[in-house]
This record gives C-alpha cells, structure tokens and sequence, in this order.
C-alpha cells in the first residue's frame, strides 16, 4: 500500500472522516511543510504519551486527577455520569452545573462486545459508598444503549444511600449529548427526575 493511501485509511478511522474526507486531508497535508507535518506527528504522539484518565472520574488529563476534580469551587456530592470525556464539555458549555463528573468510557453495546466490565461502573458505586456523594445524576446519551447503560448504573446504585437522576428528556432519542445545543441540555439537566 502506498504511503497516501496508508495515511487516507488511518485517517478515515476517525470518526466523521469518510474515505472522501481522508484523501483531501491526506493532499492538503502533502502541501503543508515538512516542519508542520512534524510537528502535528510529534503532537499526536505527545496527545498519547501525556493524556490519561483522572484516577477519580475518569475524564482525560495531563495530571494523576483533574482540574474539575480538584476545584474547590466545584459540588463533590453531585455527580454526573457521562459516557465520554466529550460529554463532560458539552455540558460545561451549557453552563449551569456545578458538581462533578465520573466517565462511564462508554455505553452498554453487547452487539458491539461492550459489557459491564467495560465500563468504569464499579469504581462510581465504591465512589457513592464513601459517603461523600449525595445525589448521582445519569445523563447517558437518549439511545436504546444510552437508556439501557443508565438502567443498570441506577440498579448498581441502588445498594447505597445515594439519590439518583436521570436528565429529563427534550434531547431526540438517538441524538448525542456532545452535539446537543447549550439549552437543551441545561433544560434537561435542570428538570432531571428520580429514578
């Protein structure tokens, strides 16, 4: 396989990038410079040489724990279950939550092989059973697996003393929390229900 085409198909591995896409990418990077293909190399690798789970809530970050976990400002007794770290910047660009998150790093797919164990379901119960979390909040995206993912965080949870929520709906069924709009999801964060 030649060089162009080896490069068009790790490129159209990433997600939103088509096979079309991923050759004019490849072309538009065969007219940068030397210099600056070397550095978006050497940035790829720095990204995965530095970047790491927070050992508290799993979001991505250069340190052993996060700048939202380690906010002083922030509610350590309210926590938001996301599926990706991406999530959690959709909803800080929606404004309005204060608490803290835990990354489930993904959604239950056993069509896809995701099961339990591949998520971080185990360490949010021991994180709720300390006693310092009060309320939990799922905001698993509105898909059959979003739903599915937030039935079983709410029945693992059920052992401890915390409240859990659920985001109210007004997100579309199948839509992602990464590309909701700011007020929907401030709207279904602020009308969350029990579970």
């Amino acid at each position: 396989m030649s060089a162009i085409e080896d490069l068009a198909t790790e490129l159209s591995k990433l997600p939103g990038i088509g096979r079309k896409t991923a050759l004019r990418l490849t072309y538009h990077l065969l007219k940068q410079s030397r210099e600056q293909s070397r550095r978006l190399a050497e940035s790829l690798l720095t990204l995965s040489d530095r970047v790491k789970p927070c050992e508290r809530c799993f979001n991505l970050t250069e340190d052993d724990v996060c700048g939202i976990c380690r906010d002083p400002r922030r509610d350590q007794s309210v926590v938001c279950v996301v599926e990706e770290p991406s999530d959690i910047g959709a909803i800080e660009r929606a404004g309005g939550f204060r608490g803290v998150y835990h990354v489930l790093g993904g959604r239950l797919a056993p069509l896809h092989g995701v099961g339990p164990e591949d998520l971080t379901v185990v360490a949010l119960v021991e994180r709720a059973a300390n006693g310092s979390v009060r309320e939990v909040i799922v905001a698993t995206n509105p898909s059959l697996e979003g739903e599915a993912t937030a039935v079983y965080v709410q029945r693992e949870l059920a052992a401890t003393s915390v409240s859990v929520a659920r985001i109210a709906p007004g997100l579309p069924m199948g839509g992602d929390l990464e590309y909701a709009d700011r007020a929907a999801i401030a709207q279904a964060l602020a009308a969350r229900r029990s579970m």
